[in-house]
């Protein structure tokens, strides 16, 4: 009892919701802003604001706003966005219903997109061997987008302590700290592009994470204002498709030939239970 009492009381923190509320009113008041490039632009949406105020108010970043916050109450954080989330995970399920003839109309491309995922792989693993020469690393870093069920993936295949993990964790926490404002950035920049479907950027959009969507399809609504509707169901469609089959996809193709294209572009044939052993405490 006195566990779950404490829970609450840490979620219900007033500091932690007092400087969420007060880098929402500044971002919203600082509004929606553009910066051309070429004949394209990128759009700043309140929630890049956002995220660069909270990082001023992050206290594992800046010494100040310790005296604000712990680190404690901070990473309380991260648990509440997930709360958060879920609200417009389920206007997502409310849009995708009136909108199933449109999605089943695009036919092998929603249901194919998954495939699309594993192309990313494809430039990133030479990058990371090649370029950086990393080692088995570069398979834990480039077989998926690193969420959530992928860790889960490394971490019964290799443990959280071997190469691989490291390079899972890695782009994890990249993706936590930057995923939401690149995919918003790059979402805006692709839509005053006009080289490509509004529908066909948000169906880009579900990579597994909500967060990430989320951004995603609120610049490409914002950028389409007629077609938000649209934009949110393609979306959302292509995210619960993502998540029903993205599991499997990592399981039986995307991580087996991760581990075949770093053989080839490292030239090595190491057994990975040899190259990859976890590595003991203290060590």
């Amino acid at each position: 009892m006195m566990s779950n009492h404490y829970s609450i009381k840490a979620l219900l923190d007033w500091r932690l919701h007092l400087i969420v509320l007060a880098t929402t009113v500044i971002s919203e008041l600082i509004g929606i802003k553009s910066i051309p490039i070429g004949s394209a632009k990128l759009l700043f949406l309140p929630l890049f604001y956002s995220f660069l105020l909270c990082l001023l108010f992050n206290p594992n970043i800046t010494r100040f706003s310790s005296k604000l916050i712990t680190k404690k109450q901070a990473s309380i954080a991260t648990s509440i966005i997930g709360i958060g989330i879920l609200p417009f995970i389920a206007k997502f399920g409310t849009l995708i219903g009136p909108a199933l003839p449109k999605i089943l109309n695009s036919g092998l491309a929603m249901i194919l997109q998954e495939a699309g995922n594993l192309a990313t792989m494809l430039i990133a693993m030479p990058v990371a061997v090649v370029l950086f020469k990393m080692g088995r690393e570069a398979i834990g870093a480039t077989y998926s987008i690193a969420r959530e069920p992928n860790i889960a993936v490394i971490s019964d295949r290799f443990g959280l302590k071997s190469s691989e993990g490291v390079g899972v964790m890695g782009v994890y926490v990249m993706g936590t700290m930057f995923g939401t404002i690149y995919f918003a950035l790059l979402a805006g920049f692709l839509a005053s592009t006009h080289w490509f479907d509004p529908r066909a950027l948000a169906m880009a959009c579900g990579v597994g994470s909500g967060s990430m969507t989320a951004a995603c399809s609120g610049t490409l609504a914002a950028a389409y204002p007629t077609m938000k509707d649209d934009i949110l169901a393609f979306a959302g469609a292509s995210n619960l498709l993502t998540n029903a089959t993205g599991l499997y996809v990592a399981i039986f193709i995307a991580l087996p030939f991760a581990e075949w294209y770093y053989k080839k572009l490292s030239g090595t044939q190491s057994s990975p239970a040899v190259s990859s052993s976890p590595v003991k405490d203290g060590e």
